[in-house]
């Protein structure tokens, strides 16, 4: 449904590890500081945590990246947002968001990346997306309505989740809902019972591009290499 892109295939290692750990605990940090300390009242934060924890991100490393995110120390969160929109090889388009600390250092080696690319002006191809709000979560009552809580919750609309993005015995589902809600809906789910697992502002491809191999790896690489940028939160691309 044009979720973030996910790698594939790719060989687990201590260098990769080490790249997504940070992602993760920057994450946190941004979370803790927009949201506060609290993952109660922080979907956010509370999400970030989750995912953290499930990539067995060490528990002292989670809590100092709370209290530095949430100002209850002396070192300063100081990461901003920045997008970058293009196509990458064969047209497909593009979205990367990148949660950086020095957007100087960051642009021209976005700019450098994208030179197997095509790296445009903010805005054109955003129309190819959805910039909306997400929440993941999952019930433990299988047969639970959705539906239902969506329209409670105030969330535009609902889809089901891949049977392995699913705890076994469980709902899982994708709410889309309009990003000023996102909190709201966040909050009024999890009152209803769902465990949230992402709760995030994102870009949702309108359509897909096909691309057949070998002209597909291309495409890839290009994805891969992105992802590997340690300031790249998420990369976002119109590809089935």
């Amino acid at each position: 449904m044009g979720a973030q892109w996910k790698q594939a295939g790719r060989e687990a290692n201590a260098q990769k590890k080490g790249q997504m750990v940070v992602k993760l605990v920057r994450e946190i940090m941004v979370a803790a500081k927009l949201g506060g300390a609290d993952a109660d009242t922080n979907p956010r934060l509370a999400a970030a945590v989750e995912k953290a924890k499930k990539s067995s991100v060490y528990k002292d490393t989670i809590e100092r990246a709370i209290k530095k995110g949430s100002g209850q120390t002396d070192e300063k969160v100081s990461y901003e947002t920045v997008v970058y929109e293009g196509f990458a090889p064969h047209k497909v388009p593009i979205v990367v968001e990148c949660l950086t600390d020095n957007r100087n250092r960051t642009a021209p080696e976005i700019r450098n990346l994208f030179k197997a690319g095509t790296l445009g002006q903010p805005g054109c191809v955003s129309f190819f997306f959805n910039h909306c709000g997400v929440v993941e979560a999952n019930h433990p009552d299988a047969s639970r309505d959705a539906e239902g809580d969506a329209i409670e919750a105030g969330a535009d609309e609902v889809e089901a989740l891949e049977a392995e993005e699913t705890p076994a015995g469980t709902k899982g589902a994708r709410f889309l809902t309009a990003i000023k809600e996102l909190d709201a809906v966040s909050k009024a789910l999890k009152a209803a019972g769902w465990t949230v697992t992402a709760a995030e502002i994102r870009y949702l491809a309108k359509e897909f591009r096909d691309v057949p191999e070998p002209a597909r790896q291309e495409v890839t690489d290009f994805l891969n290499a992105l992802d590997d940028h340690e300031d790249v939160h998420h990369v976002y691309v119109a590809l089935r």
